[in-house]
């Protein structure tokens, strides 16, 4: 195979191979250094044999993935307080975003063992057929079968069910900022469902929550701290969709920080921030 075709089929499907490492992982940094191995090891394969270069690649990115899952779910055991996958922030014609998985459905993902994560992505999100995924992840079809339905057990319960327009989450995501700058009670108490819970993820690196915080009256005794705290501190960069969730990129006092709302209902039902500096490597844009 000509050297500038087997680029053009590796660039093709680069975007691809993007998305799955990334709902593997968690990480867009991780998912990138995947996919820079699989093209060298493209690069090094007799490409002229592969038949299906789409599968052999799909193939190559899962099973690197798989590796690091091992090593990433020790590494997350002693992670410092909360841990959130990495802000994926998207525009509005984002080809990273056909698979259509929320943040929330990314924290379901936390909850699978590797090979069922893989599975359920493979089959589930990524279309590929029963009999492939079993050769990826070198188990029988049958066990692959039970692997992918226990997955989809307990991701099933995390589907989003309240689907927002895009200029209504932006909407909400202005009105909620405002409400925690100024700390509106009532403003707040508005928007934030009864059992609403609240998630920061500051890696160790910044001053964040290291536990979950549940309840509306909680959370408007933190959004009132806050913005007596820091009220005149907290601006506003943009309001984004963050992982299929409305939510904003803004700073407190100069840290840059991602916050993703969860909706149903028309009321907020989780609230999750992203503070850890780690992983907000381009986020903030201008």
């Amino acid at each position: 195979m000509p050297p500038d075709r087997g680029t053009e089929i590796f660039q093709a499907q680069r975007p691809r191979l993007l998305r799955l490492a990334y709902r593997m992982l968690g990480s867009r940094h991780d998912a990138e250094d995947v996919v820079q191995e699989a093209w060298l090891r493209w690069q090094r394969s007799d490409q002229a044999v592969v038949q299906e270069p789409a599968a052999w690649l799909t193939r190559i990115v899962s099973r690197l993935c798989l590796d690091q899952m091992k090593s990433a779910r020790s590494r997350r055991e002693t992670y410092p307080g909360t841990w959130l996958p990495e802000p994926l922030i998207e525009s509005e014609d984002d080809a990273l975003r056909p698979d259509n998985l929320t943040l929330t459905l990314m924290m379901a993902l936390e909850r699978l063992s590797p090979l069922e994560r893989a599975a359920f992505l493979l089959h589930d999100v990524f279309g590929q057929s029963m009999e492939e995924v079993a050769a990826t992840i070198d188990r029988s079809p049958a066990a692959t079968r039970q692997l992918a339905s226990r997955a989809r057990a307990h991701v099933q319960i995390d589907r989003p069910r309240y689907d927002m327009p895009r200029d209504a989450a932006e909407t909400l995501a202005r009105a909620f900022f405002a409400a925690c700058k100024s700390g509106a009670a009532a403003a707040l108490g508005a928007m934030l469902a009864e059992g609403a819970s609240f998630h920061a993820d500051g890696g160790g690196k910044v001053t964040s929550y290291p536990n979950v915080i549940s309840g509306v009256e909680n959370l408007i005794r933190l959004f009132q701290g806050w913005s007596r705290k820091f009220g005149a501190k907290m601006e506003l960069v943009e309001p984004v969709i963050i992982d299929g969730l409305p939510g904003f990129v803004s700073r407190i006092d100069g840290q840059p920080q991602t916050t993703a709302l969860q909706i149903e209902a028309g009321r907020i039902t989780a609230i999750y921030i992203t503070r850890n500096p780690d992983k907000l490597d381009g986020v903030i844009r201008h």
